[in-house]
């Protein structure tokens, strides 16, 4: 169903949905023409991310950008003692049942930091559904808590200070939401200067909706707990990536600078290619035409 709510005007080319689904309301956008593209952001962002690069693939795909749950004018259920209820199983889940309300059954996706966490378990639960996928600078979960060391629970400060017990975290954030935003993105290689005001605004928006804070704790608690179950299991199984992934990172960010992505991704998919790109964290907002270029190429590849 068509929503109230107003994207930001740069993406105002894309028709805007509400879709009830895997008992949650699914906010976005989508439009064009091709094969099905599905475009997932990270935190503590929303589908906004994509607003330079959405425009320029619609001639080549019809794009679907949408908020995960808990993030943006998405539902934001309570979370549940065992952290089901944001497990990146059921947020795969939102997704595949999503793209089957829109008519597609097989699909590519293009994930950024929280979205590629999600659609890592999306190629593993679903690889039916799923014809290439690109993850923009992370590398596997497990192995990132594996190897935490002073560096990396410096660099990542919110991985551990999220996953403490509720309601601790959700005060500290509701008490200054947008400070989260502007301190959280802002303290990354090139600060706020990459974001524009409006894309700025939406995410500020969004933060300081009811529910958003603890949405989003328990999407790190799940990382922390139910999600590496999950993880092992298929590790163990020898359970991987089975179709085409490309994987791109930030040359001047923590995934460069703290882990081997490329020897990482080998380990977890059957087919991976990947290079770094010169940015940080934010691939889609810092080098957008890069990440165009890379899009093109990877989902039109025989």
């Amino acid at each position: 169903m068509m929503n109230t709510t107003q994207d930001p005007s740069m993406l105002e080319m894309f028709e805007t949905f509400d879709l009830d689904v895997n008992g949650v309301t699914l906010h976005g956008c989508a439009g064009g023409n091709g094969p099905p593209l599905l475009l997932l952001h990270g935190h503590p962002q929303t589908h906004v991310i994509w607003h330079r690069v959405a425009p320029k693939l619609k001639d080549h795909f019809h794009v679907v950008m949408v908020d995960l749950r808990g993030y943006g004018h998405s539902s934001k259920p309570s979370g549940d003692p065992e952290h089901v209820t944001y497990s990146k199983r059921v947020m795969a889940l939102d997704l595949v049942a999503l793209m089957s309300a829109l008519g597609f059954e097989r699909f590519a996706v293009l994930a950024h930091d929280r979205g590629a966490r999600v659609a890592h378990r999306l190629c593993l639960d679903h690889p039916e559904r799923i014809e290439r996928a690109m993850f923009l600078d992370i590398a596997p979960t497990l192995d990132m808590y594996e190897r935490t060391d002073r560096a990396f629970a410096s660099a990542y400060f919110h991985w551990f200070l999220l996953i403490q017990p509720a309601p601790l975290p959700e005060r500290l954030i509701e008490a200054s939401p947008d400070a989260w935003i502007e301190e959280v993105m802002g303290g990354r290689h090139a600060g706020l200067a990459p974001f524009s005001t409006e894309a700025l605004d939406a995410y500020r928006a969004a933060m300081r909706l009811p529910g958003t804070a603890h949405a989003m704790c328990e999407d790190y608690r799940a990382a922390n707990t139910i999600d590496l179950d999950h993880d092992r299991i298929d590790r163990d199984a020898g359970h991987r990536i089975r179709c085409p992934l490309r994987v791109l990172w930030g040359k001047h960010g923590v995934i460069e600078k703290l882990f081997d992505p490329m020897t990482l991704w080998r380990a977890c998919a059957l087919e991976v290619s990947g290079r770094a790109l010169p940015c940080g964290h934010y691939l889609p907002e810092e080098c957008p035409d890069d990440v165009i270029r890379e899009t093109l190429a990877f989902f039109n590849a025989d």
